[in-house]
């Protein structure tokens, strides 16, 4: 990389001066001769050294999926309910940390953000690996890395910013879509390397000694029978490892465009926004948690559909007031994005695309543990269903959970190449009737399956069905991320994919949430039957906005 800045020629040198080796003045990709000798090369670097940063991101954001389950077959003495408040701290504070994230990059540049948000995730990834030796360790240590570890989900939002001001629009939907997709690849290393990780004494003597499984375990080739050595704590001692190199990958292979951040006032200055920005959010977060969370760990005040819009809110409004200076003016400026209805017709597609693959994600292993895990018997004397009973031919949800993310994160670049090709609002209309269809399907699974002493016989249809939701959600997050880069202009797009984004991940909380109530009331189709009603109104405000005759802006 260049140890100079780049700049127009009429930049004047004192300007120069206040700039450091890894920022760029000069950036003009819809500059055809500028991008083919300059700007292409320079895109390409910062994309690929931002999809593994993304990559470990969201790995470290939705690892207390695996670990929790792990947590409960060594014996660790947490109650259930206390170990769905791992998932549940993460998965809001993942979302919640999009908001201020979204922002970022206009406030301190890409490379500062990118460097500084991932080098953060060592902390939560690390502590998280020493609190895992010990079953003495209390509950709130490991609620603390769940909060921390939320940082990987907020990552999502500053890291999309970026790279959507390196590309022309013309290649918007595969750049953002190979920076999403194989970033979402997250998923399903997560789900696939931490159960291999803990087979193993991987770091030695220094990652501490093995516990014995007191119940049957699983990974990608099957069971692993209770007895058997395990290293739990790999499970989070194999990311701040993996980190560490793509820290510093970012720190000397990013850059910071300057048309997007051009008053980021220097490494520091910038890296104090950050902090600050983020430290008010993670107030309103525990205050937020709080108030929703069962006893003992918190208060049980507020409905999530309460708590959710309230902490969305509070954070948005804080973020406005207790901003200062230079950093309130650029603040003010972004906050455009809300008086413009589209971000708020985007707000609601991302929903169906990002907010199902991620909901999906957490929810489709409790759906094949408890729907196909046990035999459904009809008590004909009292006409109730029993759900207790274990079913011997039940499949592993750690065996087939992250075949469906994996599609999704695979097939996510397509769609933005398609997009490209044939317009995004097009391919979103596509796959969001898909999706209604493919709901309202896995439900009536659901329904028959929750209904039989042998489940199993409908795992197969119900396993093709949320790939194909899955499949469908990846292409529609790549058609999304197209039709915000040509709706809103450089300046805007970035904030608006940063807010969809952050709205959008509520999915990882909501879903399971859903889903898992429906579950206990016996009616677990209820919940993707109303998954299904919410996607075919998606469908008619993208047909309104986007496609329909006489629409504002036609087929983007």
């Amino acid at each position: 990389m260049s140890t100079k800045p780049l700049r127009t020629a009429s930049a004047p040198a004192a300007t120069e001066k206040t700039y450091s080796r890894a920022d760029i003045a000069d950036w003009r990709p819809e500059d055809e001769r500028f991008w083919a000798t300059t700007g292409k090369a320079i895109a390409t670097r910062n994309l690929w050294i931002s999809i593994p940063n993304l990559l470990i991101g969201f790995a470290v954001w939705l690892m207390w999926g695996i670990i929790t389950v792990q947590m409960l077959n060594l014996g660790f003495p947490f109650k259930p309910a206390e170990l769905f408040t791992l998932t549940a701290i993460a998965g809001l504070m993942g979302a919640t940390l999009r908001i201020p994230a979204s922002f970022f990059i206009r406030l301190s540049g890409g490379r500062n953000t990118i460097f500084l948000t991932s080098a953060l995730l060592i902390i939560p990834a690390f502590i998280t690996g020493v609190a895992l030796q010990d079953k003495s360790t209390p509950l709130w240590v490991f609620q603390l890395c769940a909060f921390l570890s939320g940082i990987g989900g907020g990552n999502f939002a500053c890291s999309m910013s970026n790279i959507s001001g390196f590309y022309p629009k013309s290649q918007q939907g595969t750049a953002l879509g190979l920076n999403a997709g194989l970033g979402n690849f997250g998923v399903t290393t997560m789900q696939v390397l931490i159960p291999l990780a803990m087979t193993a004494a991987v770091f030695g003597a220094f990652g501490g000694g093995s516990m014995t499984l007191i119940k049957d375990s699983g990974w990608l080739l099957g069971k692993i029978t209770a007895g058997t050595e395990t290293w739990i704590q790999n499970a989070g001692f194999i990311w701040a490892a993996i980190l560490v190199p793509l820290v510093i990958a970012a720190w000397f292979g990013m850059n910071n465009l300057m048309p997007l951040s051009p008053n980021y006032g220097g490494t520091l200055a910038a890296f104090a926004k950050i902090l600050y920005l983020w430290g008010l959010t993670a107030i309103v977060g525990l205050v937020g948690l709080y108030l929703y969370l069962p006893a003992p760990t918190g208060l049980g005040l507020l409905n999530m559909w309460v708590a959710l819009p309230l902490i969305v809110v509070v954070t948005v409004l804080l973020m406005k007031l207790a901003a200062f200076g230079e950093m309130k003016a650029n603040i003010g400026k972004q906050y455009a994005i809300f008086a413009n209805k589209h971000t708020w017709s985007m707000t609601a597609l991302y929903i169906v695309t990002f907010g199902s693959f991620i909901g999906f994600s957490m929810a489709l292993p409790l759906s094949i543990t408890v729907i196909f895990g046990f035999q459904h018997v009809l008590d004909p004397a009292t006409g109730m269903w029993d759900h207790t009973l274990k079913n011997p031919n039940a499949p592993s949800a750690l065996t087939y959970a992250w075949i469906g993310p994996f599609v999704g994160a695979l097939i996510r670049p397509l769609g933005g190449w398609v997009s490209d090709k044939v317009g995004g609002s097009i391919v979103t209309q596509i796959i969001s009737a898909v999706m209604v269809v493919a709901s309202a399907a896995v439900g009536y699974v659901m329904l028959l399956a929750y209904q039989s002493q042998t489940p199993e016989q409908y795992f197969f249809i119900f396993m093709a069905l949320f790939v194909v939701l899955f499949a469908a959600s990846g292409i529609g997050n790549g058609s999304t991320f197209r039709t915000i880069g040509v709706i809103f202009d450089r300046q805007q797009a970035g904030p608006v994919l940063g807010w969809t984004s952050a709205i959008g991940a509520y999915g990882s909380f909501i879903a399971p949430v859903v889903i898992g109530q429906q579950i206990k009331a016996g009616t677990p189709e209820y919940a993707m039957y109303g998954f299904a009603i919410f996607y075919a109104l998606c469908l008619v405000i993208n047909w309104w906005f986007y496609l329909r005759k006489g629409a504002e802006i036609k087929n983007p």
